[in-house]
C-alpha cells in the first residue's frame, strides 16, 4: 500500500509498504480521509518536543485525525465490526497503569500516539490498524469530512466542558485555527455568546460566519470580562492575557501550545479566584463530538479548505495551500 513517510526534518515521501495485518485485538481500516495537524506540520519540521524527549523517532509515519472503513480484525474481534464506517482515538494506553483504568489513558506514560508517539503508524497511509478499543463508530449522517474532524472536535468538546458554561454565557475564544474554530461551533451550541481574537482577518471574517458575535484582531480591543475564555492559540503571551479577560471566579481553558513557555502570575489566579484547566487531546470527547454532528447541532465542514491526495502531503506540511481552497484552516487528504 502507499503510505506517507516523514524520514527527516523537511523530508517526506511518499513510499510504497506492506499492508498491515490485525493483532489479536486490532483492525484494519480502509482510510477514507485524514486532517493535516499542526502536531504533522512540527513533525515534518523536527521541532515536535517528542524527538528531545525519545517519544518518537525518525523514520515515522504520520497522520492521527481521520476516518474509513473497517476492512479485517483480528481473531478475537467480533467480525460484526467489519464493513462499518469508524474513527478512533489518537492516545492508545497501555492499558494496566491507574491512569488507564480510571479513564485517563491519554495521560498513561506508556501511551503509544497514532502517528505521533512510541511507533505507531498514522493514518496517512490507504490502511491504518488500531486497537479495536479506541474505534467511534460514525453514524450514516456524519460524512467524511466531518467523520475526520471528530478527533480535534472532540478538543473542542472536552475545552467547552471545561470551561463550565451555559446559555447566555460570554465566551472568548483565543485563537481561529481547527480547534478554536469548533470550540466556537460547540460553545454556541450551548447557548454562548462568543467572541474570537486571531491576527488573520480571513480566519475572523470566517468566525462571524460561523457564527461569532464578534471577531477581533486583538485582544485589547475585546469588551471583558468573560464567563470563561478557552486559549486555543499558539501564543506564549495570550494565557496571561486570558487570565486578565476573564470574570473573577469562572474559568480559563487552555488548549494550545506555544512554542516557548508562557508566564502567568499565580497570584492573580488566587485573588481572582480563577480556575485554569489545561486539555490534552479529544479521547474523552471524540463520541460526544460524533453524535453532536450526527444531530445537526455543530456542522465542522467549513473548518476544511481543500482536500487533496497522498501525493501532495509533503508540500502541505511546507505551507502550501491548494489554489482555489476555501477560508477554513484544515487541509484534508483523500489516500484513495
Amino acid at each position: 500500500m502507499r503510505a506517507v513517510v516523514l524520514t527527516g526534518p523537511g523530508d517526506c515521501e511518499v513510499r510504497d509498504v506492506d499492508p498491515p495485518l490485525p493483532g489479536p485485538l486490532d483492525v484494519v481500516v480502509d482510510v477514507e480521509r485524514v486532517g493535516v495537524c499542526g502536531t504533522d506540520v512540527e513533525l515534518f519540521a523536527g521541532t515536535m518536543p517528542y524527538f528531545a524527549s525519545g517519544h518518537t523517532t525518525y523514520p515515522l509515519r504520520p497522520g492521527h485525525e481521520w476516518c474509513g472503513r473497517v476492512s479485517a480484525v483480528g481473531e478475537q474481534v467480533d467480525r460484526s465490526v467489519i464493513g462499518v464506517r469508524v474513527t478512533g482515538d489518537t492516545m492508545i494506553g497501555c492499558g494496566h497503569c491507574d491512569r488507564c483504568r480510571t479513564g485517563r489513558h491519554h495521560v498513561c506514560d506508556a501511551r503509544s500516539e497514532v502517528g505521533i508517539r512510541g511507533g505507531l503508524p498514522g493514518a496517512l497511509a490507504e490502511k491504518l490498524c488500531v486497537p479495536a478499543g479506541s474505534l467511534v463508530r460514525l453514524p450514516a449522517g456524519v460524512d467524511e469530512v466531518a467523520g475526520a474532524l471528530a478527533e480535534p472536535a472532540g478538543t473542542a468538546v472536552r475545552a467547552v466542558e471545561e470551561a463550565h458554561i451555559g446559555p447566555g454565557a460570554r465566551v472568548l475564544v483565543l485563537g481561529a485555527g481547527t480547534i478554536g474554530l469548533l470550540v466556537t461551533l460547540v460553545a454556541i451550541d450551548r447557548g454562548a455568546v462568543v467572541e474570537v481574537v486571531d491576527h488573520s482577518h480571513v480566519a475572523l471574517d470566517l468566525a462571524r460566519s460561523l457564527g461569532a458575535t464578534g471577531a477581533w484582531a486583538s485582544i485589547e480591543l475585546c469588551s471583558g470580562p468573560y464567563d470563561a475564555v478557552v486559549d486555543a492559540s499558539t501564543s506564549a503571551s495570550l494565557p496571561r492575557l486570558a487570565l486578565d479577560a476573564v470574570e473573577p471566579g469562572r474559568r480559563v481553558v487552555l488548549v494550545g501550545l506555544a512554542g516557548s513557555p508562557s508566564m502567568l502570575d499565580a497570584r492573580e489566579l488566587v485573588l481572582r479566584d480563577v480556575t485554569a484547566v489545561g486539555v490534552l487531546g479529544g479521547s474523552s470527547g471524540i463520541a460526544r463530538a460524533v453524535e453532536l454532528f450526527a444531530s445537526g447541532g455543530v456542522d465542522p465542514r467549513p473548518v476544511v479548505a481543500a482536500t487533496v491526495g497522498l501525493d501532495a502531503v509533503g508540500r502541505v506540511l511546507a505551507g502550501w495551500r491548494p489554489a482555489g481552497c476555501g477560508p477554513g484552516p484544515k487541509i484534508h487528504v483523500d489516500p484513495r
